[in-house]
Formats: structure tokens, C-alpha cells, sequence
């Protein structure tokens, strides 16, 4: 064989093998790439579930990280891949998520530029006697400021969408646990207290109301003055059915919650003084209901005036077992006879302190 043909064997041999490796490289890198692109579709890329918390301006990375220390994250080189391809066609969107561990990290990446959130619970419960009160629960449980719901819990204009007024909207608020989305504006958050104030009001409610001779939002006015004299649910009908009985006869209230309500609930007791207070709210001072609600009002309560206790008392004080009960009467002097007791009740109380 002549010195030129082996040369020229030996470049065609090494151009080949040169071939078979750029070959050989290509599918692995193919192989590599299509792996990486099932796995960050297909699989699981987490160790565990956590609920995150997006707010608007968070970044891709901020988001990355908080996934990272709450999820734990086996490739994170999956996670980044997959953020960097779903931002080429949408941005981050605030909003409540939840992450389980059998996630894939695309589906986490379209979850949060997509704004699949998952709802949470926005709970109204327990004493809520103002607008600022109302506004700190719903912030402290929600994307909005507190502000926002102050500003809109005063707007005559948008409340009067739903019916209601700045007087009046306590008695659109039924306390429940509401399923909602962290990202909900107040108006969106009001349309749903509207439909559970709708669901509340059912025909068998309205019926009620009707035969006491009041309309819901009176219902919920007397139901916040229940909500303010006790939380013994117990006692709420008995309560209820004494106020009932002093509207029937033009009795006036003489309510001490409403009167706590002028002075911002900022007293422990209502002295006589408080009682001259020139207000509509002022019980003492003015028969029938006060304009709105004093506070909102208690289901409990709200149920306990639409199903009374049928009795004759007009008069209920502090029972002085000092339990948080009521003793109730038909007839002045036997109220006055009870108020003595407690009265001797709590100074014997306070003489052992």
C-alpha cells in the first residue's frame, strides 16, 4: 500500500471518529435536555408542601427563594429553568399559593404566572365594634390595607351597591368563616358578605321578622344590643324577648350597651351622667330602636331575636353568682331587689381583694 493512501485512510478515519463524537455529544446533550424537560413537567421536585405568599413587585427570585426555604427543593436548577422559560410569556401575579410535595416545578412556575391561587379562610369572629376593628381582622388575613376597608366601610356610595350606609353596615356583616382569595379587593370581599347576608335572610327568617313587627336590618340593630349585654348564648333569647317586650308597650330600652357605644365602649360601668348624653343612640333617653347597629352583630344573637323566649320579664340584671348570668324580672321592685343583691355581691367581691 502506497504512503498516500494510508494518509489519506488515516483522515478519513479521523474525521469519522470526530463525527461519531460531535454525534455522541449531541445526544447526550439531547438526551440531557429532553431528560431535563420531562423532569421539570413530570416530577416531583419537592420534599415538602408550604403555603406561599405573593405580594405585588415580588420577583422571580424572591419568589425562587421563598420556595426553597419552605418547600424544599430537590433541583433547583429544574425550578430556575422552568421560572425562566414561563416569564417569557407572563409576569409574577400576587396572590395566596399553595405547594405540594408532588408538584412538578413548571407547574409551580405557570402557578404563580398564571395566578392559580388557592383560596383561604377569611374569618369574622368575636368582638367587632368598630369600623378600625373590622379593618384590622380583614388585613391581618388579606392582601388589603387597612385602610383600604376603613375608607371602605365609610364610602355611602359604594356600600349603597350592597343597600347599606356607613349607619347601617354592621348589619351587613354575618360573623362566619368566609372562603375567599388573599388578593380580593374590599368590594369583592363585600359582594360576598352580601351573599351571605342574602342566604341568612331566607324566607322562613323574613316571616320571622315580620311577625315581631321589624324588618332584618332592625333585626340586626336589637341583635347587636344582645351581642353587647352577654356572650352567654344561652341567655341571648330570654335577653331578646325582654327587649321585645318593652317595644311591644313603648317601654324605652334603657340599654347600657347602646350608651357604651357613645363613649367609644371605653367605660367598665354606665354612671348616671353617661345617661344624659343627647343621642338617638341613647336608650335612656329615646323609645324604640337607635338607628344602627352598635356593634356587629353576634349569629347567635341574630337567631335569639328571631326566636324569642316567650315571657313576661321587662327587667334583667347581673345574677350575683357573679357567672356571667342574668336574673331576670316582671316587675320593678323585684328588679331593684335583684340589683341590691349583686350590688352586695360585688362589694363583698371587691372588700376580699
Amino acid at each position: 500500500m502506497s504512503e498516500n493512501k494510508v494518509k489519506k485512510g488515516g483522515r478519513k478515519n479521523g474525521a469519522v471518529g470526530i463525527i461519531l463524537i460531535l454525534l455522541a455529544l449531541v445526544a447526550i446533550v439531547g438526551g440531557t435536555l429532553l431528560y431535563g424537560a420531562y423532569y421539570d413537567r413530570r416530577s416531583s421536585n419537592f420534599t415538602s408542601g408550604a403555603e406561599l405568599y405573593v405580594y405585588p413587585g415580588t420577583s422571580a427570585e424572591d419568589v425562587i427563594s421563598q420556595i426553597r426555604e419552605k418547600c424544599g427543593v430537590k433541583k433547583e436548577r429544574s425550578l430556575r429553568r422552568s421560572f425562566s422559560s414561563q416569564l417569557k410569556h407572563a409576569d409574577i401575579k400576587p396572590g395566596h399559593y399553595t405547594v405540594i410535595p408532588s408538584n412538578s416545578s413548571m407547574y409551580v412556575a405557570r402557578m404563580v404566572t398564571n395566578g392559580w391561587q388557592s383560596p383561604v379562610n377569611l374569618v369574622l369572629s368575636g368582638s367587632m365594634r368598630s369600623d378600625t376593628v373590622i379593618a384590622k381582622k380583614i388585613s391581618s388575613q388579606m392582601m388589603v390595607d387597612s385602610l383600604d376597608v376603613v375608607v371602605a366601610l365609610r364610602n355611602p356610595e359604594l356600600l349603597g351597591k350592597f343597600g347599606f350606609t356607613p349607619k347601617d353596615v354592621f348589619s351587613l356583616i354575618i360573623p362566619d368563616t368566609y372562603e375567599v382569595y388573599w388578593t380580593e379587593s374590599m368590594e369583592e370581599i363585600l359582594e360576598r358578605l352580601k351573599k351571605a347576608y342574602d342566604s341568612f335572610w331566607t324566607e322562613e327568617n323574613l316571616a320571622k321578622a315580620k311577625k315581631l313587627s321589624l324588618n332584618p336590618k332592625q333585626v340586626s340593630v336589637l341583635a347587636s344590643i344582645v351581642s353587647g349585654e352577654t356572650n352567654h348564648v344561652p341567655e341571648m333569647p330570654s335577653i331578646a324577648g325582654v327587649y321585645l317586650n318593652r317595644l311591644k308597650i313603648g317601654m324605652r330600652l334603657q340599654a347600657d350597651p347602646t350608651v357604651a357605644y357613645l363613649l367609644g365602649f371605653s367605660v367598665n360601668r354606665i354612671l348616671n351622667r353617661h345617661l344624659e348624653i343627647d343621642s338617638p343612640y341613647n336608650t335612656y333617653m329615646y323609645a324604640g330602636l337607635p338607628p344602627g347597629p352598635i356593634m356587629v352583630p353576634q349569629k347567635a344573637a341574630l337567631e335569639a331575636v328571631l326566636n324569642p323566649d316567650t315571657h313576661g320579664y321587662l327587667y334583667f340584671c347581673a345574677s350575683p353568682d357573679m357567672d356571667g348570668t342574668h336574673r331576670f324580672a316582671a316587675s320593678y321592685p323585684e328588679h331593684l331587689s335583684n340589683a341590691r343583691a349583686f350590688q352586695a355581691a360585688l362589694n363583698a367581691r371587691n372588700a376580699g381583694r
